[in-house]
């Protein structure tokens, strides 16, 4: 799971391999597989980084290789 920040300054977890998309509407907007919408006060660099980050810690890169 992933920390993110929503508009009103709570956390909220999310599964990054149920992330569909990510858009700039102006504030970021991250569209899982359900369909479900969350809009995220980070910017879309930060939740990559923090998707590469969690994708280091439990070894996904080792596993696609």
């Amino acid at each position: 799971m992933i920390k993110v920040e929503r508009l009103n300054g709570t956390n909220y977890f999310v599964n990054p391999h149920m992330i569909e998309s990510m858009e700039c509407l102006p504030d970021l907007t991250i569209t899982m597989l359900s369909g479900k919408k969350i809009v995220v006060r980070n910017s879309p660099e930060d939740v990559i980084e923090k998707i590469v980050d969690y994708r280091k810690r439990i070894g996904v890169n080792a596993q696609e290789s």
